[in-house]
C-alpha cells in the first residue's frame, strides 16, 4: 500500500496529471449555434465559435456562453393609448437572435430584459401613430413597424430581430359594445343591399323575360304571316295554272271537229236558257226562232246575248 502510495506521489505521475489537467481545462468543444466569450485577466480577449478550441489555462476564463439559435420572448401584457385616444391591453411575442456574442455580452447587462422592454416601448409608440380601427386592419404593418424601430435600436446589442406577433388587442368594454353594435349595424346594411340587388337582379330578368317572349311573338307572327302568303301565292300560282291548262285543253278540243259541235252545242244551250230568261222581261222584244240549222241558233244566241249586255 504504501509502494503504491509513493508511486502516486513520484514526480513522473504528478507531472503526467498536471498535463492532463492542462489539457482538459485548455480543450473546449463548443457545441454547434453557441459562442464562448473569453476573457484573459478579466479583458475580453476572443470569442470561440462552434468546434474544437483551445485557451490558456488559469489564464483565460468563459466569461459568456450565448445561444445563437432563434430565441421567442413573452412580451406581458401593458396598456397603450391610440391616436383616437383608446386604451388598449396588448401583448404579443418577440423572435430575436444574437448576430454579435461580444455586443450582447458587453453591450448590455441583459439583452433578454432589454430587447424586451424595448418591444413593449416600441408597441406604445406605434399604436400612438394608430386609429384603434386601424389596428385591427393593418395588424401586419404593425408587426412590420415594430421590428424596423427594435432593430434600429438594438443593433449596439448585437440584437437582430426577426418579427414580432400581436397575439391580443383587447380594447376597454364599452368599445366592444359599440363595435359589436356598428359590425351589427354593417351586417344588417350588406344584408339589405343584396336583398335589393336580388329584387334589382330578378325585375332585370322578368323585363328581359318578357322581352324575349315579345320579340318571339312578334318573330312567330311575321314567319306565320311569310308562310300564308306564300301559301296564298302558291295558291293563286296553282289557280292560275289550272285555268291555263284548262284553256289549252280547250283550245286543243276546239281545233278538231268534235270541239266544234261541242262549242255550237254549248251555245245553243246558253241560247235556250237566254230566252226563257228574256221572256220574263216585258221590255224585252223575243226574235222569232226562224233558224233550224246550228248556225242560226248561234247567230240568235249571239244577238241575245249582246242585247242583254247593252241593257245592263
Amino acid at each position: 500500500m504504501e509502494n503504491i502510495f509513493d508511486y502516486l506521489l513520484s514526480a513522473p505521475v504528478l507531472i503526467l496529471i498536471f498535463v492532463l489537467v492542462l489539457l482538459k481545462t485548455s480543450i473546449k468543444f463548443v457545441p454547434q449555434n453557441r459562442a464562448y466569450v473569453i476573457e484573459r485577466f478579466g479583458k475580453y480577449q476572443s470569442t470561440k465559435e462552434a468546434g474544437l478550441n483551445f485557451i490558456l489555462p488559469f489564464f483565460d476564463r468563459i466569461s459568456a456562453d450565448r445561444s445563437l439559435k432563434e430565441q421567442a420572448v413573452d412580451v406581458p401584457e401593458q396598456s397603450a393609448i391610440t391616436k383616437d385616444n383608446i386604451s388598449l391591453h396588448v401583448d404579443g411575442v418577440l423572435y430575436f437572435r444574437v448576430l454579435d456574442p461580444y455586443k450582447a455580452t458587453y453591450g448590455v447587462d441583459d439583452y433578454i430584459f432589454a430587447v424586451t422592454q424595448l418591444a413593449q416601448t416600441t408597441m406604445r409608440s406605434e399604436l400612438g401613430k394608430m386609429e384603434l380601427d386601424k389596428t385591427f386592419e393593418e395588424r401586419d404593418l404593425l408587426n412590420t413597424n415594430i421590428v424596423a424601430s427594435i432593430n434600429e435600436a438594438a443593433g449596439p446589442w448585437g440584437i437582430q430581430v426577426l418579427r414580432y406577433e400581436i397575439k391580443d388587442i383587447v380594447p376597454p368594454h364599452s368599445v366592444m359594445e359599440a363595435m359589436e353594435a356598428q359590425m351589427k349595424a354593417e351586417r344588417v346594411k350588406r344584408a339589405q343591399i343584396l336583398e335589393s340587388e336580388g329584387d334589382r337582379q330578378a325585375a332585370i330578368n322578368r323585363a328581359e323575360g318578357q322581352k324575349a317572349s315579345v320579340v318571339l311573338a312578334a318573330e312567330a307572327d311575321k314567319a306565320e304571316q311569310v308562310l300564308r302568303a306564300e301559301g296564298e301565292a302558291q295558291a293563286i300560282v296553282a289557280v292560275a295554272n289550272a285555268q291555263a291548262e284548262a284553256l289549252r285543253q280547250v283550245g286543243e278540243a276546239a281545233a278538231t271537229a268534235e270541239g266544234q259541235k261541242a262549242i255550237q252545242l254549248d251555245l245553243a244551250t246558253k241560247a235556250i236558257a237566254a230566252k226563257q230568261a228574256i221572256a220574263k222581261e216585258s221590255s224585252v222584244v223575243l226574235l222569232p226562232d226562224s233558224g233550224t240549222d246550228a248556225a242560226s241558233v248561234v247567230a240568235q244566241a249571239m244577238t241575245i246575248i249582246n242585247t242583254l249586255n247593252k241593257k245592263g
